[in-house]
């Protein structure tokens, strides 16, 4: 069944002056305009289009792939106000439009905002700003404990950034957990820390075998290794500092700390740390 607003693999039926007409089944033929034809392409071959409706609310299909598809959600930049609603850029020749009603705020051309993609009552695509009552609360007994996640960065608030998790549920990830420039809008790897009752979730950027005190030791002594047998960093050293070098908490870093010189692979001093066997 064709899905539009999603990728569809359709089998090229012929060809026209106007493009290729595709396999749309019970939807019908569906025209790829001319200027999205491939070079090399057979007649009866499947090819990967994305399906949408024209400015006609014509059924058509193009090779573009768009930055976000029905059921996703996606941090998209705004490029037009209008009365009846806003245009985002959202990778297609066509923009995507949000209506006035499924706005939660005043909106700047230029900026990015998050919203979720969905077909409207005539099967257009349209997007939504209320995104909240398309997430959905992830049980506490969940086995994505621990698990890793994709997580789409959309907001930076005191505590952390508010993300979204697998394209389904709402999380944070805290500032305390961040030891590098995380910017809007980016996907990256994260892991579920711990599941609240509200169905929320707390989210660390990696796992406890990823980021084990034993591993910071060895990161450590690298480093140490690297610049000559000492740094000019110790356990009194700012939680700044040791973010900057290490991308650790102050509280790892001194237990790690504390593990090399228990084993006096190291020796403390007032200006920083040393190997007790220099290379």
């Amino acid at each position: 069944m064709v899905s539009i607003g999603r990728m569809n693999s359709l089998k090229i039926v012929k060809r026209s002056i106007y493009g290729l007409f595709l396999d749309g089944e019970d939807l019908g033929e569906i025209l790829l305009p001319k200027r999205f034809v491939p070079d090399d392409f057979t007649v009866g071959e499947p090819l990967d289009v994305f399906v949408h409706l024209d400015s006609e609310d014509r059924l058509v299909a193009t090779t573009q792939k768009p930055k976000a598809m029905v059921g996703e959600f996606a941090y998209l930049k705004l490029k037009s106000v209008e009365p009846v609603g806003v245009f985002m850029d959202w990778g297609l020749d066509k923009d995507l439009f949000v209506h006035y009603t499924q706005q939660t705020r005043e909106v700047v051309p230029g900026e990015s905002y998050l919203v979720y993609l969905y077909l409207d009552e005539s099967g257009r695509i349209s997007a939504s700003m209320r995104t909240n009552k398309f997430l959905k609360p992830l049980a506490e007994s969940s086995d994505l404990l621990g698990k890793k996640i994709k997580a789409l960065l959309y907001a930076k608030t005191d505590l952390g950034y508010k993300s979204i998790i697998n394209n389904q549920h709402d999380g944070l990830l805290y500032h305390s957990e961040v030891f590098e420039n995380l910017e809007l809008g980016t996907t990256i790897d994260a892991y579920i820390n711990k599941i609240r009752p509200d169905g929320k979730t707390d989210l660390i950027l990696k796992n406890s075998s990823g980021d084990s005190i034993d591993d910071i030791a060895t990161q450590i002594l690298t480093v140490l290794s690297a610049n000559k047998g000492s740094l000019k960093i110790n356990d009194k050293s700012s939680s700044e500092e040791i973010s900057k070098m290490f991308k650790v908490s102050r509280k790892k870093f001194k237990t790690a700390l504390a593990g090399l010189y228990s084993k006096r692979i190291i020796k403390v001093t007032e200006t920083g740390i040393e190997l007790v066997k220099k290379p």
